[in-house]
């Protein structure tokens, strides 16, 4: 899996959308992240299948995740609802499929659908989102296969970092949605000067930080200066000092809804 990728949410199906992903592919991204409830899995598949073909890159190279909606959660309807991304993607396969949100007394049926999935050879890998300790564990307690992926919110003002320690001693790898915390993060004056010291931009800082913590990255964007920039995060380090004061900055402050509390 890449550790650093393209994440979709709400763009909306249509041209800016296809173009961001065939830009990505051409900047050297080579994952990308969409969801059933994004609505825009077809604007994906054909951004894909454009990139692809106007770069030489093939589909073996590219990392792509799709993840199944609450409604869908069960046995059947899951495998189901596997079938139609697929379908609306173009594509014969998935690299990696979550179950988007851990609802009560739905998200173990749906674990053993990505189980049967996964062995029989039809995806590459399965995992969870918004997923916490506690999850976890009651997944764990009855599957034959844990969870590969656990994909979060996560950036400088909710760092998770007992979820992290969690994921990292099951062989969990902890992947980051909303890594900028949707530009609320841009002018913050420590990043600003941890970003000027190396001539880097703050989203450039953030995503760097992201990394050095062993933590996959998806950062939206669909204009191509934004995609090229972001992806320019490995010709740099941060320094102990440094990445000490951005743990610092962790607030538990969620832009998103709180997996323990949400109604959808």
């Amino acid at each position: 899996m890449p550790w650093f990728g393209l994440g979709v949410f709400k763009v909306e199906e249509g041209p800016e959308l296809v173009n961001a992903v065939k830009a990505a592919i051409r900047h050297g991204y080579r994952s990308i992240d969409t969801a059933a409830i994004y609505e825009n899995e077809e604007g994906v598949g054909k951004g894909i299948q454009e990139g692809l073909a106007e770069s030489g890159v093939e589909r073996r190279d590219l990392f792509v995740t799709s993840k199944v909606w609450n409604a869908d959660l069960g046995y059947e309807s899951t495998i189901a609802a596997y079938e139609e991304s697929l379908r609306k993607l173009g594509l014969e396969y998935l690299d990696l499929y979550l179950i988007h949100w851990p609802v009560e007394g739905k998200y173990k049926d749906a674990w053993r659908a990505l189980e049967t999935l996964y062995k029989e050879g039809r995806v590459k890998a399965i995992g969870v989102s918004n997923f916490q300790i506690h999850h976890l564990k009651d997944v764990m307690k009855d599957a034959e296969i844990k969870p590969m992926i656990n994909q979060v919110e996560y950036h400088p003002k909710l760092s998770q970092k007992e979820l992290q320690e969690f994921c990292k001693a099951q062989g969990i790898q902890m992947e980051a949605w909303s890594p900028l915390m949707q530009g609320q993060l841009l002018d913050h004056p420590v990043l600003k000067e941890i970003a000027d010291h190396h001539n880097k931009s703050v989203a450039q800082v953030i995503l760097r930080w992201d990394l050095q913590n062993g933590v996959v990255t998806i950062p939206k964007s669909t204009k191509e200066n934004r995609l090229a920039e972001n992806s320019k995060v490995f010709d740099f380090r941060l320094t102990d000092h440094e990445m000490n004061r951005i743990n610092d900055l962790n607030e538990n402050l969620r832009v998103g809804p709180n997996p323990d509390n949400f109604d959808f």
